[in-house]
């Protein structure tokens, strides 16, 4: 496996990334993982803009829809028109369960919709299923060489 794999969280929630970075942790995979918690800083991490200027490039990006400044819908709608980043694959991980936001979710270039369970051991559970496949079982887009 790769180490140099980057996973990208995006929430608003200290508790949620939290949740997510445990669960992360117990993958057997190697991998780094940034977090910002606004859809505005995730557009800035991602281009590279003031403070994220030295950003790694994300391979997999974990997107919560709901968000201050910029929601997820937005960031993703604006990353899968943009040829930049539509090769990274996003997983939007959410606790909407809404018809509509999984739709439009998919419509607009999703990857994958799981909804955050709401106690720890089904979200531990549906985390560690994510990092299964997405940092083992998936093949994900190389990096353009620079």
């Amino acid at each position: 496996m790769n180490p140099g794999i980057e996973v990208l969280l995006v929430d608003d929630s200290p508790a949620d990334l939290d949740l997510t970075r445990e669960g992360l942790s117990r993958s057997r995979q190697q991998f780094q993982v940034s977090a910002v918690a606004d859809g505005a800083e995730a557009i800035c991490f991602l281009r590279r803009q003031g403070k994220y200027a030295q950003a790694p490039e994300p391979d997999l990006i974990l997107l919560d829809l709901n968000l201050p400044r910029k929601d997820g819908r937005e960031v993703l709608s604006e990353l899968k028109n943009d040829p930049q980043f539509t090769r990274i694959p996003v997983v939007i991980f959410t606790t909407s369960q809404a018809t509509s936001d999984v739709n439009r979710s998919y419509a607009d270039g999703a990857n994958c919709f799981v909804s955050k369970p709401g106690n720890f051991p089904e979200y531990a559970a549906a985390v560690q299923f994510m990092a299964d496949f997405w940092l083992s079982l998936a093949i994900l887009p190389r990096k353009e060489m620079q």
